[in-house]
């Protein structure tokens, strides 16, 4: 049986020489690699006490609402700066040249609520820290963050240290 790993397209020297790009799109384009890796996304969550899913644009959708359908659980998306209608709390963090906005609304996360995060990617760990302290900032408790892959040498786990942080795939490298 294939393991999710064995759908990931490794793509030497892009965007710039010495990189490996994993893409997950030759994941999304076999149904056999989604359902696989929906399903072992969908694991990490299973095992902890969880009232809502947040899942950050546009990967996080990806993932993240088949398990909240799967699992009869609320979606909240989290988008870039300008992209939502209502009243927003944002969030900015830093990037590798310059800084980005995300932002949800005001109104999706109730004091008490346990959050699971899911994104497709932790490399450096930014996206997920602004996602994170959103939440928090909302009265939410983030009990767990699922990534489908992690770019350990990036080392964005040590940013969430504080955090139950579970990826489907590691890779040592960057």
């Amino acid at each position: 049986m294939k393991k999710v790993e064995d759908y990931v397209r490794s793509i030497p020297d892009f965007p710039e020489p010495g990189i490996i790009f994993r893409d997950i799109t030759s994941i999304l384009q076999d149904a056999d690699g989604l359902q696989l890796a929906i399903d072992e996304m969908q694991h990490f969550v299973e095992e902890v006490d969880c009232d809502v899913i947040c899942g950050t644009e546009s990967r996080g959708f990806i993932f993240g609402m088949p398990i909240a359908y799967n699992l009869h659980k609320p979606f909240v998306p989290i988008r870039k700066k300008g992209k939502l209608p209502l009243e927003t709390v944002e969030e900015s963090y830093d990037l590798e040249y310059g800084s980005a906005t995300i932002e949800m609304h005001k109104d999706s996360i109730k004091p008490g609520q346990k959050v699971v995060i899911i994104d497709d990617l932790i490399a450096t760990g930014g996206t997920v820290e602004a996602c994170a302290k959103m939440i928090e900032r909302l009265g939410g408790e983030v009990t767990r963050i699922v990534f489908l892959m992690e770019l350990a040498g990036l080392k964005g786990r040590e940013k969430l240290a504080k955090y139950d942080v579970k990826s489907v795939i590691r890779y040592d490298g960057k």
